[in-house]
């Protein structure tokens, strides 16, 4: 994780994302500056890419949710995107 780049949305959104997957040590965060704020691209583990996203993507617009709240504390907006 870069640190440097909303620390408090990635904190937040590896949180939520271990606590949902079954191997929460596979979980990886990338960020990355873009023209719109941050980009996180979130890796996890074989199988539990269907955890983090849900039916009809409803847990994934939840984290979605939750990390744009936790980066307006940071005082930018982000991007989640879930990697496969």
């Amino acid at each position: 994780m870069s640190a440097d780049l909303a620390p408090t949305a990635q904190a937040a959104l590896a949180h939520v994302c271990k606590s949902v997957v079954a191997d929460p040590d596979a979980v990886e965060i990338a960020a990355s500056e873009n023209d719109n704020g941050v980009r996180l691209d979130v890796t996890v583990g074989d199988g539990d890419m269907g955890r983090v996203i849900g039916r009809r993507g409803r847990v994934a617009s939840a984290i979605r949710t939750v990390v744009g709240a936790a980066a307006a504390k940071d005082g930018v907006s982000v991007e989640v995107e879930f990697v496969d």
